[in-house]
């Protein structure tokens, strides 16, 4: 039942990135919430608690640091711009959906899956017009003039309506 919930969830994710056109879709996802999620559940029910030489938080840390090495490799800089940020964040984020749903934690995991998902997809226009600005310095300070230039006509036409 877990391991079916962790690739539910993976491939909700994996499908917002793969409908954007972006790396790391469908498939990728569910893989690492599956093995995520089995992970943890070894961890838990392979190695119970006995006495102070066992700790299964560590392979929870090893999810952790496993999965951070894989989102580096998806991370491009092309000389001033970094690409493949969100993409690396989602691929640690699936695999803290798949620990989750391993420990049981299935509201916080569907949560946390709706919650990323629909702000991933609300931000990215924001977040492209933003990219473009900063890109085109020219641009930006044009769209600064222009804001300035409605800003004094908006504040001429307050003052001439009261005079």
């Amino acid at each position: 039942m877990k391991i079916a919930v962790a690739a539910l969830l993976g491939a909700l994710v994996g499908l917002e990135r793969e409908w954007g056109g972006h790396p790391a879709g469908v498939r990728t996802n569910m893989v690492i919430a599956i093995s995520s999620c089995l992970f943890t559940i070894l961890s838990i029910e392979g190695f119970p608690l006995r006495g102070s030489a066992q700790d299964t938080a560590r392979v929870a840390a090893g999810i952790v640091t496993g999965v951070g090495f894989l989102g580096a490799g998806v991370v491009l800089r092309s000389g001033r711009h970094i690409l493949g940020l969100t993409t690396a964040a989602t691929i640690w984020l699936v695999a803290a959906i798949g620990m989750a749903v391993g420990t049981g934690l299935y509201f916080l995991a569907t949560f946390t899956t709706v919650v990323s998902t629909i702000l991933v997809v609300l931000l990215a226009p924001l977040s492209h017009r933003l990219e473009q600005r900063a890109r085109d310095p020219q641009k930006m300070h044009q769209d600064a003039q222009k804001n300035g230039a409605e800003r004094m006509d908006a504040e001429d036409e307050k003052r001439r309506g009261m005079d």
